[in-house]
């Protein structure tokens, strides 16, 4: 933190909070409910080459590249990224709820069956 007192409180506050909350152990839980929901959902989908991660962040690999699913998942109300070209990266926030994980998977999982298949 370049030796500012102030970002080092601030991140050891975040760090206590992350800790007394279990929020750690939650991002892992629910991330692997997402993944777990996300595999479900696209099975079949021989374009998916893997589904992986680690607690919250998420990635679903394609066999191509897929940077357009970016702008059509924003027109669905979702915010993704592509890395790699070919890998479809979320990264929810820590207080992500049950429902929205369900509607995560909801939306995304038919978007990509889409796009894989035109």
């Amino acid at each position: 933190f370049g030796g500012n007192p102030v970002a080092c409180a601030a991140a050891l506050a975040t760090l206590e909070i992350i800790e007394a909350e279990g929020l750690s152990d939650r991002a892992r839980a629910l991330g692997d409910s997402i993944r777990d929901g996300l595999r479900g959902a696209l099975s079949g989908c021989t374009a998916v080459k893997d589904i992986r991660g680690q607690g919250l962040m998420i990635g679903i690999e394609l066999d191509r590249p897929c940077a357009e699913l970016v702008g059509k998942a924003a027109d669905t109300g979702l915010l993704i990224n592509v890395t790699a070209e070919k890998v479809v990266r979320l990264l929810p926030p820590l207080t992500f709820s049950d429902a929205e994980a369900e509607q995560l998977i909801e939306l995304l999982a038919p978007l990509i069956r889409n796009f894989t298949s035109a």
